[in-house]
């Protein structure tokens, strides 16, 4: 009986190294060109209604990574947590906030926005107040567009805005996708951030329907995913299965450089440049222009 060769099969190893973590062939996204004029903006929302999930952490870099490639870009901190402003190094108290511009208080947009130490990203912060605003947008007027008016008036200044919701479905969220037009889903590479996409998806279902026809899903993004475990394999996976090219070949690794340039109040391109992370960011950037989800 002959020996059999436990020696790989050049070709077939070839093709595994070429397959991405989602298992689809790796592509090489262009550097995108300059832009010689800005606006109007292209509004995404990154939502999940479950929480640490990535939503804070990419809202953050791909602002930085779309304003490295000479995007303008206003990141709008739509939780009261107020976890963006604080990664952005941004003043969230006795300053206009995305609060006072929900309630009228403040009418000018421009009064809100703070520029950050990232060349081309600005910011809307929110704080705590922001927790009071659905028990006062209740009784408003068409409550569901309220953000959507607020944005118009400062969507010609710029290419992207992004918005970065609060954990939930509630009409915080249902404003920030009446406002869009995509929506980017960061999702942990784990089981259960897995069991609510269907529903989230729902939802975006219901606001086309009733609210915003022009809402795309502009991608699933696998955050925190960590090739050595199976589990995070396993979920990957499911998740194509289920979504198929909604999924971007982007994938977010786990690292601790996240959590080290938040407590910098600095985005990971500038933290560490040369980090895979910033890369993984820069290449979702990327993707997203793309497909034509960012200017």
């Amino acid at each position: 009986m002959g020996r059999v060769s436990t020696t790989p099969n050049t070709s077939t190893a070839q093709a595994a190294a070429d397959l991405g973590p989602t298992g689809r062939p790796r592509t090489t996204f262009p550097v995108p060109p300059k832009l010689s004029s800005h606006g109007p903006a292209r509004i995404i929302s990154l939502c999940n209604q479950k929480g640490g999930v990535g939503k804070t952490t990419t809202s953050i870099n791909l602002g930085a990574s779309l304003a490295e490639y000479g995007r303008r870009v206003l990141a709008v901190d739509f939780d009261p947590q107020g976890a963006l402003s604080a990664g952005l190094g941004a003043r969230t108290h006795d300053v206009p906030t995305i609060y006072d511009l929900l309630i009228g208080e403040v009418k000018d947009p421009r009064q809100a926005i703070q520029s950050t130490r990232v060349e081309g990203l600005d910011v809307i912060p929110a704080n705590i107040d922001l927790s009071a605003a659905e028990v006062h947008l209740v009784n408003e007027v068409a409550r569901e567009q309220i953000l959507a008016r607020v944005l118009r008036k400062v969507s010609a200044d710029y290419d992207v805005i992004l918005i970065d919701c609060q954990p939930s479905l509630g009409i915080l969220t249902v404003n920030a996708l009446t406002a869009a037009h995509g929506v980017l889903i960061p999702l942990e590479c784990e089981f259960f951030a897995l069991r609510g996409v269907a529903l989230l998806v729902e939802t975006i279902d219901k606001v086309r329907d009733r609210l915003n026809e022009d809402i795309e899903l502009d991608g699933i993004l696998a955050t925190m995913y960590d090739s050595r475990t199976l589990h995070s394999r396993e979920v990957l996976e499911r998740v194509v299965d289920a979504f198929g090219d909604s999924v971007l070949e982007t994938v977010i690794s786990r690292t601790v450089k996240f959590p080290d340039a938040s407590v910098a109040a600095s985005p990971i391109n500038q933290f560490a440049p040369t980090h895979p992370a910033a890369e993984a960011y820069r290449q979702l950037a990327r993707e997203l222009i793309s497909r034509g989800a960012a200017a």
